[in-house]
């Protein structure tokens, strides 16, 4: 964008082009925007313009589903780094019990057990990147 100001019979005007595209500029004069037309011959560019059509997708396409085998699963709240787990498989866990804590958005967040049950299967390890809705551990 290019800024101009301009006295035009004694008022001061102050000009921001913003586009020029083929004879027709985009400016902003005192904050009040207006389309206006230049006189000279156009000039034909080389350069061809992209045109995309719109993507259409089918049903069912780009979607994943994530199936887990189990009573109840514990799922990534939001993308993270396993940090450190505190239970093991066999354990019996109760609602509201810490599982495992994750960092996420440079911070400790305590995961806990929403139903009661034995741990069934870990599914991550200390280090494991995990992304939102991810399966961390399995219930019985």
């Amino acid at each position: 964008m290019k800024k101009f100001e301009f006295t035009i019979n004694g008022n001061k005007y102050e000009v921001n082009l913003k586009d020029v595209e083929e004879n027709i500029a985009s400016l902003e004069v005192n904050g009040t925007p207006y389309e206006v037309e230049i006189h000279r011959e156009v000039k034909s560019t080389k350069t061809p313009k992209l045109v995309r059509s719109e993507v259409k997708t089918k049903p069912g396409e780009g979607t994943i589903k994530k199936k887990a085998t189990g009573a109840a699963t514990v799922l990534a709240p939001l993308p993270g780094n396993i940090f450190k787990i505190l239970v093991g498989v066999g354990d019996e866990v109760k609602k509201g019990d810490t599982l495992l804590i994750m960092e996420a958005m440079k911070m400790e967040n305590n995961v806990a057990a929403e139903k009661e049950g034995t741990v069934k299967t870990i599914r991550v390890k200390v280090g494991d990147n995990v992304l939102q809705n991810d399966v961390l551990i399995e219930l019985e």
